[in-house]
C-alpha cells in the first residue's frame, strides 16, 4: 500500500478488536500514525502490541458514552502525537429485542454508545479540523441505518440517528477542508454478529452453521462481509483523492440494500 496517509493522526474508537482493529490496521499501512480508544485497557494493550508491526499505534481508556472521558482522552491523545487528521467512530453495541420488550435502559444503552458517542467523538475532534482546514470523519454505521430490521429496533432508530448525524454536519463543514461521511456494513463476522448468531441457535434451535448461513443469505454474495472489506472503504475515504466524496452513507453489504 501506498504511504498516503504519513503524518497523520487517526483516532479510532472501538480499535481493539473486530471492525475496528482492521481499520487501525489499514490507516497504519497506509502511513499513519493511530491511537485506539476503547474501554478495555488489556484488550487496548494487546490490540496495540498486534498492531505495531505495521506502524505507530497507542491507546486509550475512554468510555465514548462519557463526554468527559472523550474529552479527557482527545486531549491526551493529541498533545502526545499532534492534532487529529482523522476520526474513525467504530464503537458501537447491538442488543436484539423485540420492540414489546425494549425497556427505557435498553433504548438508552442504544442510542448512549452508537449516536451519542459518534456526536461526543465528533465535537471533540471537529474543531481542530476546522482550524486547520483540513480533516475526515468517517462514522461507522450500519445497512441498520438504512432499511429496518426486526428485533433491533432500538440499534436501527441509534443507526439511523448516525446517519442523519452525518449527512447534517457534513453540509456545514463542507466549505471547510473537512469531509464526513458514514461507511454501514451488513452483517460482518465480528463479535456483534456472533451474538447474532448464538441468538438464532438459542430461539430456534439451529446449529451455528444453520444460523451463520441465514445471516448470510441476506447478502447477495452469499457470505458474511469481512472486517477487512469494511476497512478498506473506510481508508479510500481518507485518501486525498476521496476529496469529493461527502455526506455518504455508504453500504458494504454486497447489495443487500438494493433487494431489502
Amino acid at each position: 500500500m501506498q504511504k498516503t496517509l504519513e503524518h497523520q493522526h487517526a483516532i479510532v474508537t472501538g480499535g481493539a478488536k473486530g471492525i475496528g482493529f482492521a481499520i487501525a490496521r489499514e490507516l497504519l499501512m497506509g502511513g499513519a500514525c493511530v491511537t485506539v480508544m476503547g474501554r478495555n485497557k488489556s484488550s487496548l494493550h494487546d490490540a496495540c502490541q498486534r498492531l505495531s508491526q505495521y506502524g505507530s499505534a497507542q491507546y486509550q481508556v475512554v468510555d465514548v458514552t462519557s463526554p468527559e472521558q472523550v474529552q479527557s482522552g482527545f486531549e491526551t491523545a493529541t498533545s502526545g502525537r499532534g492534532a487529529v487528521d482523522i476520526l474513525v467512530n467504530n464503537a458501537g453495541q447491538a442488543v436484539s429485542e423485540p420492540f414489546e420488550r425494549v425497556d427505557v435502559a435498553l433504548w438508552q444503552q442504544m442510542l448512549n454508545v452508537n449516536l451519542s458517542g459518534t456526536f461526543f467523538c465528533m465535537q471533540a475532534a471537529l474543531p481542530g479540523m476546522l482550524q486547520r482546514g483540513r480533516g475526515r470523519v468517517v462514522n461507522i454505521a450500519s445497512t441498520a441505518g438504512l432499511i429496518g430490521y426486526s428485533q433491533v429496533s432500538a440499534y436501527c432508530a441509534a443507526k439511523h440517528g448516525v446517519i442523519g448525524l452525518t449527512r447534517a454536519v457534513a453540509l456545514e463543514v463542507a466549505k471547510q477542508g473537512v469531509t464526513i461521511n458514514a461507511v454501514c456494513p451488513g452483517y460482518t463476522e465480528t463479535d456483534i454478529v456472533k451474538s447474532a448468531i448464538d441468538g438464532i441457535k438459542q430461539k430456534t434451535g439451529r446449529s451455528d452453521d444453520e444460523a451463520r448461513a441465514l445471516l448470510a443469505r441476506r447478502n447477495p454474495q452469499g457470505r458474511l462481509v469481512q472486517p477487512d472489506d469494511v476497512a478498506r472503504a473506510v481508508v479510500w475515504l481518507c485518501q486525498p483523492g476521496a476529496a469529493s466524496i461527502n455526506g455518504q452513507a455508504i453500504p458494504v453489504d454486497g447489495g443487500e440494500v438494493m433487494v431489502g
